[in-house]
Parts: structure tokens; C-alpha cells; sequence
């Protein structure tokens, strides 16, 4: 019987939060410019890539191993907490989870911001393993966009 679990990482970074979480809601066109090694593309399918009820569809570049596609939607914004919940609907993870849902905080924290990343996952089998090679992603990936708001300046 598949199981169901929760990952949680924080990672400190040393951007503003409004400047990291502004670059967070532009990663439609910010990551594949930025990152193309990770991203190939990020097309907007419903929405505006940025509203609750977006759909946005990912293509990985060669940095992610595992998943090529997947399609995203935005579940729920609140913009004055920072705060962005999103489904997988899509895609290469749904191969490995038949449920995959991604939460993003970003907080002050003394000069910069504490970011706050979840997933609620349930395994397709028992043989698939917890989700840590998508937690490392994602925590590369903010301190990628934590170097960039800081060479920006």
C-alpha cells in the first residue's frame, strides 16, 4: 500500500522578502532566462501565471534529472503573507505521486527572509521513495534567486 507524507525544508537567504517573493511570482519569466539549465521553458495555460486557478506548464532542463514536464496549478495566493499553494495536475512526477502539493512562505528574518517550503505527497508504490531529490531542487533553486536579487543590487 502507497503512503502519503510531508517534507519540509526553511532555508535563510539574504534578499529582502518583497524582492525574493517578487521574483518568486515572476518565475514564469525570470527562471528559464536565469536558470536555462534548469529550465527549459514556462508556459503560461490558463491564467496569468500568477492567480489562483493558473495553470502553468514547466519544462526542465538537463539540472533536473528525474522530471522533464510537469503542469502546475496555483491554488492559492495571498500576496500580503507571501504565501503561494500549488498542485501538480501534470506530468513526469505523477509517475512516482499520484498527489503532489507544494507550499511557499516567504517571512522576514533579521537583515533577509526565511523561506518556508512544503509538500504533501502520496506515493504511486510503495517502492518510490520520499520526494528529497524535489526539496533539494527547489532549495537550489532559492539560492539561486537569493544570488540573484543580490547581484541585482
Amino acid at each position: 500500500m502507497a503512503s502519503n507524507g510531508t517534507l519540509e525544508v526553511d532555508v535563510e537567504i539574504k534578499s529582502s522578502p518583497d524582492k525574493f517573493w517578487n521574483n518568486i511570482r515572476d518565475s514564469t519569466t525570470l527562471f528559464p532566462k536565469a536558470f536555462p539549465h534548469d529550465y527549459k521553458s514556462i508556459q503560461v495555460l490558463q491564467g496569468d501565471g500568477k492567480a489562483a486557478g493558473s495553470i502553468r506548464q514547466f519544462t526542465y532542463g538537463e539540472g533536473s534529472p528525474i522530471v522533464k514536464v510537469s503542469q502546475e496549478r496555483i491554488d492559492a495566493v495571498d500576496e500580503a503573507a507571501k504565501e503561494v499553494s500549488y498542485s501538480v495536475i501534470e506530468g513526469d512526477l505523477l509517475k512516482y505521486y499520484k498527489s503532489f502539493k507544494g507550499k511557499l512562505v516567504v517571512l522576514p528574518k533579521g537583515d533577509g527572509s526565511l523561506v518556508k517550503w512544503s509538500c504533501e505527497y502520496e506515493k504511486a508504490s510503495d517502492d518510490v521513495g520520499v520526494p528529497h531529490a524535489i526539496k533539494d531542487f527547489v532549495v537550489k533553486n532559492f539560492k539561486e534567486v537569493d544570488e540573484l536579487d543580490l547581484k541585482a543590487n
